[in-house]
């Protein structure tokens, strides 16, 4: 049975091991995680490589590679194959959260030196500065899950994803305005609920 039994066995598995991306994608779409594990196979290594060049760093290019495939899995019946194939499909993706990454690291770098030449602070970030300075991640994070939505997309973006507000506005679709008093107000809570001294 040795032979005959492995000669069956591949011939069983074949129909998987053959599935286009395009339909891994459409199978994952509809929450097959065995699909999304040949798929992984397929895509990972390409989504790592478009990432590494991109940013230039292996460990930031594994993290984009983790977002960008958790992406995949959760938007999997957004894939349109009209538009174009499963691959290209995730590679835009990848290379949208790479790019992404780039620009958050440069705008903090930016904010950093801009704050250093001119000695001068933006409102709140001596809020931010000392609350993450002086209190426990897991106490931030509990006073976080207490704001609105919309204020701890907000923060979340701006102070912990570097972006700067008017991306943040272009990222939630919204005014800068908005994003700036989204920002105020839930500083504010979390300057209460953590304690800190004004």
């Amino acid at each position: 049975m040795g032979e005959r039994g492995r000669l069956r066995l591949h011939t069983e598995e074949a129909p998987v091991a053959a599935a286009s991306a395009e339909e891994l994608l459409s199978r994952v779409g509809a929450g097959d995680e065995t699909a999304f594990a040949s798929l992984y196979d397929l895509i990972a290594g390409p989504v790592l490589g478009l990432a590494t060049r991109v940013l230039r760093n292996h460990a930031q290019a594994e993290e984009v590679a983790q977002e960008v495939l958790v992406e995949v899995w959760r938007k999997a019946t957004r894939f349109a194959p009209e538009r174009g194939s499963a691959l290209s499909w995730v590679l835009m993706i990848a290379h949208r959260r790479a790019v992404d990454r780039v620009r958050s690291h440069q705008a903090v770098l930016d904010r950093e030196d801009k704050v250093g030449r001119m000695d001068v602070q933006r409102p709140f970030d001596e809020v931010t500065e000392s609350t993450m300075a002086s209190l426990d991640q897991e106490r931030v994070r509990q006073c976080l899950s207490a704001l609105t939505e919309l204020q701890r997309e907000s923060i979340v973006l701006a102070y912990y994803n570097g972006y700067t507000y008017p991306e943040v506005a272009e990222v939630l679709k919204v005014a800068p305005g908005t994003v700036k008093t989204r920002i105020r107000d839930g500083l504010i809570r979390l300057r209460d609920c953590l304690g800190v001294d004004r």
